[in-house]
C-alpha cells in the first residue's frame, strides 16, 4: 500500500462519522483560509459550466471550502501549474492523467465527470466510412499525437484491426471545421458535444463514429485530478470541493437554460444571443455524456473502465514503464 493511499484511508476513517452528512451546511469542513486552485486548461468555455456554476450559487462556500478558479494558458502545460503547486486541482481527461501519472507527475484522479467517452470519428453525411474498418485507404485528420482525440483514435484503429500506416493521418492542428468541409481530409477526429455540434450549426451534415466501446470502454474522458500533497493534507477540503462540483452538474443537467446564463459571466464571448444559443446547443450535447450511470453517484471513477484503460494505453505505447494503476485513481474522497 503507498503513502497516498495509507494516508486516504487515515483521513476517512477520521471522517467516516461525519460523511453522510457532508452535503449539509452543519457538517461542512471549516475553510482553512487558503484558497484550492482547481485549473481549469482552457480558455474560459462552456464544458467547465458545473464549475462556473458551483462557484456563482455559492456551492463552494456552502460547502466550507474557499476555491479559485484558474485558467489555463495557451501553451501551459497542462500540469505544470500542479506540479509547481500553484494549482490543487485539475481538469483534465482521465487518459491524460494517467498518462502524467506514469511519466512521473503526482496527480490520481478523484472523480470522473464524464461517463460517455466525447471523442469521436465524424465524417461527410454521404461518406462511404460506414465504421472504423472503412478508414483503411482514407485519411483522417487528428489535431496532433497528444490528447483525447489522438488516444480515441488509436483505440479506433486498434479495435478495427487497423495498422497506423493503413489510414493516412494527417496532423491539421484544431482545423477540423475547415479540413473536413473542403474535403482536405477524409474523416476527423473530434468531440461529440463540440465539433460535431459545429458541423451542425454551420449547415454541413456529418455522421459521427464512435471510437471507444460503449459497453466496455477503454478510455476515461473529463474528470478531475488532485496533486497528491493536496489530497495528504487538505483532504477534507478536496471532499467539500467534490461535494460543490456534484451540485454543480446536477444544477447543469437539470437547469441547462439558467446555466448558460451563469456561464456567460465567467465567458466573456458569449455575449450574443446567437453566440448563447450555440453554447446552449454544446451544454446540451455535453449533458447526454454527463448523464448519471444507474447505481453510481456522479463523478464516480468506473473501476472496469480504468482497469481497461490501465492495459490499453501501454498496449497501444500511449504510455511506457509499468502503470500503478490503483494509484492513477480513487473514489475514496468522493462525498
Amino acid at each position: 500500500m503507498t503513502r497516498l493511499h495509507r494516508r486516504i484511508r487515515s483521513f476517512l476513517a477520521a471522517v467516516a462519522t461525519a460523511s453522510a452528512a457532508l452535503a449539509l451546511s452543519a457538517c461542512a469542513p471549516a475553510a482553512s483560509g487558503d484558497h484550492l486552485t482547481i485549473g481549469l486548461t482552457y480558455t474560459p468555455n462552456i464544458q467547465f459550466a458545473p464549475i462556473y456554476v458551483a462557484e456563482e450559487l455559492g456551492y463552494f462556500d456552502e460547502a466550507g471550502v474557499n476555491v479559485k478558479l484558474r485558467h489555463h494558458g495557451e501553451s501551459e502545460a497542462l500540469f505544470g501549474a500542479l506540479e509547481g503547486g500553484s494549482e490543487h486541482l485539475v481538469y483534465a481527461a482521465g487518459d491524460e492523467i494517467l498518462q502524467g501519472a506514469a511519466g512521473g507527475v503526482p496527480v490520481t484522479a478523484i472523480g470522473t465527470l464524464y461517463t460517455e467517452y466525447p471523442a469521436v470519428l465524424i465524417v461527410p453525411a454521404d461518406s462511404p466510412i460506414e465504421s472504423a474498418a472503412d478508414l483503411a485507404g482514407h485519411s483522417v485528420g487528428v489535431p496532433g499525437p497528444y490528447g483525447e482525440t489522438w488516444f480515441a483514435l488509436q483505440a479506433l484503429l486498434r479495435d478495427a484491426g487497423l495498422d497506423s500506416d493503413q489510414a493516412q493521418i494527417e496532423h491539421i492542428g484544431y482545423t477540423q471545421q475547415a479540413a473536413l468541409t473542403s474535403g482536405k481530409v477524409d474523416a476527423v477526429m473530434g468531440f461529440q458535444n463540440n465539433d460535431a455540434v459545429q458541423f451542425e450549426a454551420a449547415g454541413f451534415e456529418v455522421r459521427t463514429i464512435a471510437a471507444v466501446d460503449a459497453d466496455a470502454p477503454q478510455l476515461v474522458g473529463p474528470a478531475i485530478g488532485a496533486s497528491h500533497s493536496v489530497i495528504e493534507s487538505r483532504g477534507d477540503e478536496v471532499t467539500a470541493a467534490l461535494a460543490a462540483i456534484q451540485r454543480g452538474v446536477e444544477y447543469t443537467l437539470e437547469h441547462p437554460d439558467e446555466t448558460v446564463k451563469i456561464a456567460a459571466k465567467y465567458i466573456p464571448t458569449l455575449s450574443t444571443e446567437q453566440v448563447r444559443e450555440d453554447a446552449l446547443a454544446t451544454l446540451l450535447a455535453t449533458n447526454e455524456l454527463m448523464q448519471p450511470v444507474a447505481g453510481q453517484p456522479l463523478l464516480h471513477n468506473d473501476v472496469e473502465t480504468w482497469k481497461r484503460m490501465c492495459e490499453f494505453m501501454p498496449a497501444a505505447q500511449l504510455i511506457s514503464g509499468e502503470v500503478d494503476c490503483a494509484a492513477a485513481y480513487t473514489n475514496e474522497l468522493l462525498p
